[in-house]
């Protein structure tokens, strides 16, 4: 990837554990706490689609919090349990191998960014809890747009910021329809498969595929 000018991540899967907040209140939830973190995972996402449908915008913590009182109802979990969750969800783990490849990543003459769904604060937390502040060039959040992926003005922040083309940023997601959603804009797509899924027919294919981001250093 010699054209690359700038490698950005989203963040929720990508970099960081959206399972982890259900985790780490596993011993009170109970043996479903993994089937309700992904059914708030899949509200959480299905309310940023229909909302940009809609043209109705709310920021993602706003739907973070209507589609966790969802989930809560659904799995019949305590509503007392509702503020440790969220305060938890401002915090959530980086995968196991995210810093040691960011911080290599850092020492190649290449722009570093997050271009996410969340907004500048949930990002600004998120980055600041798990030590990561110096990593990052720029924290992109849709809120500059008003509107959520995959909408093409999400993935057109990072292209006006560093006046480059779209092939020259390279994207890594794990969410096959925001891969889907760079590589259609332009974006030399990753698909981040840390799941062993299937990929999603969006009129777009990656180049390449891999389980975790140290795999990312073999291909940059």
């Amino acid at each position: 990837m010699k054209e690359a000018k700038a490698i950005i991540f989203d963040a929720y899967g990508t970099l960081f554990d959206v399972n982890s907040a259900a985790q780490k209140c596993k011993n009170k939830i109970g043996n479903n706490w993994e089937p309700f973190a992904n059914f708030w995972r899949t509200t959480q996402l299905q309310y940023t689609w229909l909302r940009s449908l809609m043209k109705r915008h709310k920021d993602f913590w706003q739907i973070t919090s209507e589609s966790l009182d969802k989930s809560m109802r659904v799995f019949n979990i305590d509503k007392s349990m509702k503020n440790e969750l969220l305060n938890l969800y401002k915090v959530l783990s980086p995968y196991p191998e995210v810093k040691d490849v960011l911080k290599k990543l850092k020492k190649k003459n290449l722009k570093l960014a997050i271009l996410s769904n969340g907004t500048p604060e949930l990002l600004k937390e998120l980055v600041s809890s798990n030590d990561l502040n110096n990593l990052f060039d720029d924290l992109f959040s849709v809120e500059q747009v008003k509107i959520f992926k995959p909408d093409s003005k999400v993935y057109e922040m990072p292209v006006k910021r560093y006046g480059i083309k779209p092939y020259e940023i390279t994207f890594l997601s794990a969410n096959t329809w925001d891969v889907s959603g760079g590589g259609n804009f332009g974006y030399n797509s990753i698909w981040v498969n840390r799941n062993k899924s299937q990929f999603d027919n969006l009129d777009y294919l990656p180049k390449n595929e891999i389980g975790n981001l140290s795999q990312l250093l073999d291909i940059v």
